[in-house]
């Protein structure tokens, strides 16, 4: 925890969407979102004229904004370069572009300051096949997930107004030693690492579905099946 507040990362662009056709397909999505120029209200269940689809699964108040950083743009373009015109800021229909931050710099539970809001970092985004549609590729939410550049979601804790460009301080870090990086390690690859479930399981404000996927884990001693989320559903791709 710094010793006084200093920038941690800067938000480049705040971005909403509503609902839409997801491509070719008639799978509504709030995912293309658009620039918002000038200042924007974050809330409990996210920023003002931001819309989701499938409200079970996106959105409410564990997912009420959600963040994705800037560098992994350029890692994707360079590694699908079929698919590299797609790959720019608003692709993963984040609300926050973020610059100079990635998985590896947060931890779950920060919260930071940014403009009159108060934000807590809730989890990080779990992909879905709806990404599949959106980047033309079959293993798309797959490679999300595998890379662990998944982006993550905030809590609102305290509402207040947003504006691009403006920075974003770290005022309480409770969980230094859980960043991202190392959740997605355990939620995608080392699956099976009891110590790490059980402490990862006794986390204060961990959502609820992710506390019973641990304690799940613990019980059955094997991993969910990630086929319903990530493999586009039959007859749903153009």
């Amino acid at each position: 925890m710094p010793q006084k507040r200093e920038t941690f990362f800067a938000v480049t662009e705040v971005r909403v969407g509503k609902l839409a056709p997801l491509g070719a397909t008639e799978v509504l999505s709030g995912i293309d979102k658009k620039i918002v120029l000038g200042p924007v209200t974050a809330r409990a269940t996210g920023l003002d004229g931001d819309e989701q689809g499938d409200r079970r699964h996106h959105g409410g108040p564990d997912k009420a904004i959600h963040v994705y950083p800037l560098s992994h743009y350029t890692r994707w373009a360079a590694e699908l370069p079929d698919q590299a015109e797609l790959f720019r800021p608003g692709g993963f229909g984040e609300n926050f572009v973020v610059d100079g931050v990635t998985e590896a710099d947060v931890c779950l539970g920060d919260r930071f300051r940014l403009g009159d809001a108060l934000l807590e970092l809730s989890q990080s985004r779990q992909p879905c096949w709806r990404l599949n549609i959106r980047f033309g590729r079959a293993d798309m939410a797959r490679l999300v997930q595998t890379t662990g550049r998944t982006g993550w979601y905030f809590r609102v804790l305290e509402p207040g107004e947003i504006t691009a460009g403006g920075p974003a301080t770290l005022e309480a870090r409770p969980h230094p030693e859980w960043t991202l990086q190392r959740i997605a390690r355990l939620l995608y690859h080392d699956t099976q690492n009891e110590t790490e479930l059980a402490e990862f399981a006794a986390l204060p404000d961990l959502p609820e579905r992710w506390r019973r996927l641990a304690k799940r884990r613990l019980s059955t001693r094997g991993t969910e099946d990630w086929t319903s989320r990530i493999v586009t559903p039959e007859g749903v791709a153009p």
